[in-house]
């Protein structure tokens, strides 16, 4: 793969894969959005439509379809984790062939799915910190400052393709270490936007001692499985993040949609069980949530 024009193909065209998807085609590259009916006829009328306080306001002509159809240079898997495994429909093994694969979901436990499930392709191990919200088919509003992807080693012909398109790109060594560094943040952000029903900055003004133990916790399951997290790290990045920012997961609890609350809090949970350390404040709080998400008879 080279940085010139490439076939870049997008599953789940929303606020993540819709900003990425956009760029890329701004920058020339063809890009084949993956989705729906409904959505694949919209975006195939109207394009990718991005309000953003970074890239502007543009709009970006892009293909559509609900199934790839021929073999393409990459493929961004941008789904919900909720969403995984009928998105995967979308994607013939054999029309994909030996595509770079790069998800940018949230968790560490959708590697293997699509490692087990595309033998031939080479699945990229990806992170993106990024506010990006899907408002309506084909229309992204990114409301952050940064639109930041991590790729794990060996990625650098991929890399130049998506900075000439202007995402920040950091290829890191460690595959475990860099999905760790996303999720012991995201994990705090998600699960305690989400119970508490507020952006980040209140949950760092008036719920900071909730904040410094769940970073306590969620940095030792990190470092037992191999990432070196530090909470006050951690502490200092939620220090600096926009107060205004919300999740996704508060985000979706919000408009009633399937939360990705075990991609998140049960990964934590999960790894904190393999390597036995206690998570009482991270538990209480996936339970919690859970309960609001319940639907009330």
């Amino acid at each position: 793969m080279t940085a010139t024009r490439t076939t870049v193909a997008i599953l789940g065209p929303g606020g993540v894969g819709g900003l990425v998807g956009a760029l890329l085609a701004r920058a020339g590259h063809r890009v084949v959005c993956l989705a729906g009916e409904q959505t694949a006829a919209v975006l195939r009328r109207d394009g990718l439509r991005v309000d953003s306080n970074r890239y502007g306001k543009f709009t970006a002509a892009v293909e559509a379809d609900t199934e790839l159809r021929e073999p393409v240079d990459a493929v961004f898997v941008t789904v919900k984790q909720t969403a995984l495994a009928d998105a995967l429909d979308r994607i013939p093994v054999d029309v994909l062939g030996t595509a770079v694969v790069v998800p940018l979901l949230n968790g560490i436990d959708h590697l293997p799915v699509l490692r087990e499930r595309f033998p031939s392709a080479r699945v990229v191990a990806g992170t993106v910190r990024v506010e990006a919200t899907r408002t309506a088919p084909g229309r992204v509003a990114h409301t952050s400052p940064f639109a930041d992807i991590e790729l794990a080693a060996p990625a650098d012909d991929f890399v130049e393709l998506l900075r000439q398109a202007g995402l920040g790109v950091t290829v890191r060594a460690n595959e475990s270490a860099m999905l760790w560094d996303k999720l012991a943040f995201l994990a705090p952000f998600a699960l305690l936007t989400t119970r508490h029903r507020t952006d980040v900055g209140a949950v760092r003004d008036h719920h900071r001692p909730e904040l410094l133990t769940v970073l306590d916790e969620i940095a030792a399951v990190a470092r037992a499985a191999g990432a070196p997290v530090a909470a006050e790290n951690l502490l200092s990045f939620f220090d600096r993040v926009p107060g205004t920012m919300r999740s996704s997961m508060q985000r979706d609890a919000e408009a009633g949609r399937p939360l990705e609350l075990d991609a998140i809090g049960g990964a934590v949970l999960r790894a904190g069980a393999v390597h036995g350390i206690a998570l009482p404040a991270v538990a209480r709080l996936v339970d919690e949530v859970a309960q609001s998400a319940k639907p009330v008879d």
